[in-house]
């Protein structure tokens, strides 16, 4: 496994000023955002002179892209928001394909009109898995143009709440394009050690042939989120089953700050290790 970072944990508005970072923090590859070339996560327009300073930072840093960020609201309750979220993937999609970024990174989304990564009860509605299905047919066409991938990540806060919902989703599209990208803090809030255990091998069981991108972060006993080694996920667990099933992808880190980078790129280096 490649150990990486969301590029956005350091601070920098040029991929020359952010990609040097995540190297020296002990980091081979990166899962990149816009916002670190000074520009909104989803722009709407991206320029030659922002793509060539990528590539060239990449060269020169020797980290790599794994992934480009590109979460919008797939079942916004206004048709509007997804129309222009569409548009906005199209434009990620050219650039990824520019600098030989194989994957996207997709919001499947909720109802919940100011945030997307809040539940709504509306997510479990026959309407919401309608519209998760236009949207997401949209997102394959756009990728089949520019030859990129789409990962989805299974969210306790989303529509695709579940690995089960995951693998449903793949069923219905029916398209190589869409790829899994596996985070285990997603998948549950508060659960015994045994019921963790569980649900993590049942995700990785059910979505194996599909999972390309691991993420890592962690669960406090609370429920809350924490940097990868500061909560109670069991990563030995986590790592060995990834290895059972033949992942061999990108291991990327988030919800941490670039002042914790160094100490949970050691950590995980030694539970990969270790598994």
């Amino acid at each position: 496994m490649q150990l990486g970072i969301f590029a956005k944990t350091f601070d920098g508005r040029s991929a020359a000023e952010v990609l040097p970072q995540v190297k020296v923090a002990g980091f081979v590859t990166a899962q990149y955002n816009m916002a670190c070339s000074g520009l909104g996560s989803l722009p709407d327009e991206i320029n030659d002179a922002v793509v060539a300073e990528i590539r060239q930072a990449v060269n020169q840093s020797v980290v790599s892209l794994c992934a480009l960020s590109a979460t919008y609201n797939m079942i916004h309750p206004d048709p509007s928001v997804r129309e222009k979220g569409h548009g906005h993937l199209r434009i990620l999609a050219k650039t990824a394909s520019q600098l030989s970024i194989p994957l996207l990174t997709l919001c499947t989304g909720t109802r919940d009109p100011l945030d997307q990564w809040r539940w709504h009860p509306g997510n479990d509605s026959p309407e919401a898995w309608r519209d998760l299905l236009q949207s997401m047919e949209r997102a394959i066409t756009i990728a089949d143009e520019f030859g990129v991938d789409l990962g989805i990540e299974p969210e306790l806060a989303n529509v695709v709440s579940s690995a089960a919902k995951a693998k449903q989703l793949i069923s219905d599209m029916k398209s190589p394009r869409l790829k899994i990208v596996l985070d285990p803090a997603n998948l549950f809030e508060i659960a015994t050690p045994a019921e963790q255990r569980r649900t993590v091998s049942h995700a990785i069981d059910l979505l194996a042939d599909r999972i390309v991108m691991a993420h890592a972060k962690d669960r406090t006993a609370d429920g809350s989120f924490a940097a990868a080694g500061r909560g109670v996920l069991d990563y030995p667990h986590f790592f060995g089953q990834l290895r059972k099933s033949g992942f061999t992808g990108p291991l990327v880190t988030h919800g941490l700050t670039a002042a914790e980078a160094p100490a949970v790129a050691a950590f995980l280096h030694h539970q990969l290790e270790r598994a």
